[in-house]
């Protein structure tokens, strides 16, 4: 009999590698490890040897930088959605195409169940589960977090150990942190309490302001429709046009945003949040907005910003009603077309 197959969201660390051999061993199925590029930054063909090592049947290593800059950062930008005021979503509009490209391997290699390291606890879970059934109503979900015996990360190790996983060896760190193209957020540990200032050196893409340049810095982006396509009068590619301002905004100070959040599943959580590129971008549209954009539908647009902003963060970014909206989001962008001067 032809064993089935399951297709794993696999980012490389302790979580994931112990899914992929709970999986294998509970369903007695073959695993293909998919493996998404968004900028992380990490040795992925070596992640992808982990997984080999660990039991996955395939490996699947997908680039996705420039898909998840022009078709998902660019479109939510130009709708001008940010969560609770604050909130970029640089972590809520990777999850939807991650999810999406998942599904897209499953169908190819006709497997019966998708699955992820998420837990039970946070948002990730309901944003990929909600993109798969969105792509694919009759695919089984599997959520090992939510079913297993496992209740936490010391579970984890004793099972990778017990099992002869190997597991990851990175320096600890009293938080955690999702990287990808667009920012990098941190949370739990020490920033649970949110009296504790977060340290200077957890930073990586924004300078301190003390350590920023003490004469300022000038750039011009240019708008066609709402979407940026050139850098100081040179046309650029989405993926280097967000890197290249990602370390300017970084090197002058720019971009970090500290708050505490309403999740999705009902929690406060604290979040910290880098994003140089896309608070420049956020500031530069709205700047270009401010000429071209006709009153009333700008008044309309701002109305929806809170619904736009609330659908993308809690995953329903393939919803009917998601459709809808960014339709009227594209419609409004068709005059939003000049170059703004920043400082």
């Amino acid at each position: 009999m032809k064993k089935k197959t399951i297709v794993l969201a696999y980012s490389g660390g302790l979580d994931t590698s112990v899914v992929l051999h709970w999986l294998k061993e509970n369903y007695n199925a073959n695993i293909i490890a998919y493996i998404a590029d968004l900028g992380q930054g990490e040795d992925l063909k070596s992640i992808g040897r982990r997984a080999k090592k660990v039991g996955a049947s395939k490996i699947y290593i997908e680039d996705l930088k420039n898909e998840f800059v022009k078709n998902f950062i660019f479109p939510m930008l130009q709708s001008s959605a940010v969560y609770e005021g604050s909130y970029l979503l640089g972590t809520s509009i990777a999850r939807p195409l991650i999810a999406k490209r998942q599904i897209e391997i499953a169908k190819k290699e006709k497997a019966f169940a998708v699955s992820h390291g998420c837990t039970g606890k946070g948002n990730d879970q309901v944003r990929f589960e909600l993109t798969f059934k969105a792509l694919a109503p009759k695919i089984d979900i599997i959520a090992p977090w939510r079913v297993w015996d496992l209740k936490s990360r010391e579970d984890c190790i004793a099972y990778a150990k017990k099992n002869n996983i190997s597991i990851p060896v990175t320096k600890s760190k009293p938080y955690s942190c999702d990287r990808n193209i667009y920012h990098i957020s941190y949370e739990g540990g020490i920033l649970e309490d949110p009296w504790t200032e977060a340290p200077s050196k957890m930073y990586e893409m924004v300078k301190n302001l003390e350590k920023t340049p003490n004469k300022s810095t000038y750039l011009t982006i240019s708008f066609k429709n709402g979407i940026p396509y050139a850098l100081n009068g040179k046309k650029i590619n989405p993926v280097n046009l967000l890197t290249r301002l990602n370390k300017i905004g970084g090197q002058n100070g720019v971009g970090v945003v500290d708050i505490v959040e309403n999740r999705f599943v009902g929690m406060k959580s604290r979040g910290v949040y880098e994003t140089p590129g896309g608070a420049i971008l956020n500031v530069a549209h709205r700047a270009v907005e401010s000429i071209t954009m006709d009153r009333e539908v700008m008044q309309l647009r701002d109305s929806l910003v809170p619904k736009i902003s609330q659908l993308i963060y809690n995953g329903f970014w393939y919803s009917p009603e998601m459709k809808v909206l960014m339709a009227f989001v594209k419609e409004s962008q068709k005059n939003i077309t000049g170059d703004v001067k920043l400082k």
